[in-house]
């Protein structure tokens, strides 16, 4: 959803690897106005590209009094999507676990491992996917911690559902 919004506004989406450092290194490298990540940090150029929910949060704010729309309405346009939320597994081995999930998806999705594991069933495979299932989620290692970091997002919640619980499977079990 947030390449699409970006994109929908005129501007050029640039997808970095997580991390505090890392997003505001990218964003030097490209004059970039914003960057953010899932877990809610939020940087501004404008702000010495530090870190702050709070301008976020106005933002949002100048722009829902822009509208003419309840507060769920207005929610509801920039998330149509289901999503997981990001979920922390600890896991002995790592390289394992990303093994047994790519396995099991290898016929199902397509892979970027830019910043981990992100898989996409998407036109991409050369079928289309199914109406209501489309999905993709990213496994990545947290940078600071001994953990594996899961984001699952889908077109319907039951599809969200099955992919989670499917991956996180994956992630737990013992080698």
């Amino acid at each position: 959803m947030v390449e699409e919004v970006i994109a929908e506004d005129g501007a050029k989406p640039v997808k970095t690897k997580v991390g505090h450092s890392l997003i505001k290194d990218k964003m030097a490298e490209t004059n970039a106005i914003f960057g953010g990540e899932h877990s809610a940090h939020y940087y501004f150029r404008d702000f010495w590209g530090a870190d702050n929910g709070m301008l976020a949060a106005m933002h949002v704010l100048a722009e829902y009094g822009s509208q003419d729309l309840v507060l769920s309405k207005f929610a509801k346009q920039y998330n149509p999507y289901f999503l997981s939320g990001e979920i922390n597994s600890t896991v002995s081995d790592v390289p394992a676990a990303k093994e047994r999930i790519k396995s099991a998806f290898a016929d199902r999705a397509s892979f970027d491992e830019f910043d981990g594991i992100t898989a996409t069933n998407d036109q991409e495979l050369g079928k289309p996917a199914e109406a209501g299932s489309w999905w993709w989620f990213n496994v990545r290692s947290s940078n600071t911690e001994p953990l594996l970091r899961l984001n699952v997002e889908a077109s319907t919640e039951a599809k969200m559902i099955q992919i989670r619980d499917e991956v996180l499977n994956l992630i737990q079990q013992k080698a």
